[in-house]
């Protein structure tokens, strides 16, 4: 396929402008653009960058190559979370090759001139496109999140590609930057929900677990959530959720999403009325809490909040349901720096750090050894981390509300509160 070029992209392509580094992102971004079968490249304004978790030293060199041969970011460009927690190096158990090889992934990303925000929500540190943005965003949540709250637009950018768009400031114009990609072709209907389990945090990363299952490669649209007024974290943990466990990278959501006002209009031109609707039953979701857990018993070994990373609030609120009670076991809090700079601010973190608390920036504790070496159960509030923990990490999850999270780990086993799923 022809990739048509403007001047300017052709000069960068043929090393007539700029250095050896932009023209190699150049070079990959068109390739990208030919594989996925996109005739022209569009310019966008920011970028996230997925690959800066060390995987291997292929990504290591890559980068460093990059950097050498002096490619800069020419749009405001943030960092994913790397392996090491960089401000508390002792918390990560890796050998010394691969803390070295890590520390130079994270290096060469701030070298080429990233923001190095270490967060996989960086929609809460600061960068937030605004509705109709081209951007070039890697990190599931925050790709789903940037489309569906932001109504930015951007396809799931992936290692390597993800600096070679932020480095060229041009991505391959094809799938979610395109008006027809973005009409939702799947109804969920939540109205028959009891309004209470929708006000309650935990239905949204549950929803978000079967939303993601249910779509597959369709757009969907969520009907019926509007009434709820979901806050920011709600929808934060309900696009983790749907990317995590599927394809999902924009959901719309009635009234809630800036392109779905309501179901005519996330449809685009195809009738609503013409597309499959699947009615979400209480049943429904009980069955995906379910499956969000595969440890048997009461015991609990530690417990992991923060996937995507805890906002202010978040924390604010373990404080409160601890009310002055220390942990019995590990609670490890992920977050970013630009959270710790403010529970800073009020000794929020001192305090939950007396109770037991352990924050983890930089990084998580599902994709860097962090958990406890002789643990076996993890008990989380986050369906991505349900998601993963199994294969990540040899833990198996266990799935609760944050209360639930937050005794269990006062009490030093598993507490549940079957009421509200009753």
């Amino acid at each position: 396929m022809t990739i048509h070029l403007t001047p300017y992209e052709n000069a960068v392509l043929k090393g007539e402008t700029g250095n050896t580094g932009t023209r190699m992102a150049m070079e990959i971004v068109v390739g990208a653009a030919r594989i996925l079968g996109a005739d022209a490249l569009l310019p966008v304004v920011s970028a996230h960058i997925d690959g800066c978790l060390y995987h291997g030293d292929s990504g290591v060199l890559y980068c460093e190559k990059l950097a050498a041969d002096g490619a800069k970011v020419s749009v405001p460009s943030t960092t994913n979370v790397g392996a090491l927690n960089l401000l508390k190096p002792e918390q990560v158990r890796i050998p010394p090759d691969r803390r070295r090889m890590a520390f130079r992934l994270m290096e060469a990303h701030r070298r080429m001139g990233c923001r190095p925000s270490w967060t996989c929500a960086p929609y809460q540190a600061g960068a937030r496109p605004t509705r109709g943005a081209q951007i070039a965003w890697g990190e599931s949540n925050a790709v789903a999140f940037a489309n569906t709250v932001l109504g930015a637009r951007t396809n799931r950018y992936g290692d390597f590609l993800d600096i070679a768009c932020a480095i060229t400031g041009r991505a391959p114009l094809y799938g979610l930057h395109k008006d027809e990609n973005r009409f939702g072709t799947l109804i969920l209907d939540v109205s028959g929900l009891d309004m209470r389990l929708l006000r309650e945090d935990v239905f949204y990363p549950v929803l978000g677990a079967l939303v993601g299952r249910l779509a597959g490669q369709c757009v969907p649209v969520i009907t019926g959530l509007e009434q709820s007024a979901p806050q920011e974290d709600q929808l934060k943990a309900l696009c983790a959720g749907a990317a995590s466990t599927g394809a999902a990278a924009l959901i719309h959501i009635t009234g809630i999403t800036p392109e779905a006002p309501d179901i005519e209009t996330a449809t685009g031109t195809i009738p609503a009325q013409t597309l499959e609707t699947i009615r979400i039953t209480p049943q429904m979701i009980a069955a995906t809490r379910d499956s969000l857990s595969l440890a048997s018993g009461d015991t609990i070994d530690s417990v992991a909040l923060g996937s995507p990373h805890f906002s202010v609030d978040e924390c604010r609120a373990v404080l409160r349901i601890l009310d002055g009670r220390a942990t019995a076991v590990p609670v490890f809090i992920c977050t970013g720096r630009h959270v710790m700079d403010a529970l800073a601010q009020s000794k929020c973190d001192t305090q939950l750090s007396r109770l037991g608390i352990e924050f983890v920036v930089d990084t998580c504790v599902v994709v860097t050894p962090i958990l406890p070496e002789n643990g076996k159960t993890m008990m989380t509030n986050s369906a991505k981390f349900a998601h993963y923990t199994k294969g990540n990490t040899g833990h198996d999850p266990v799935f609760g509300s944050l209360k639930e999270c937050i005794e269990s780990a006062v009490a030093g086993r598993l507490i549940r509160d079957e009421a509200l799923w009753s």
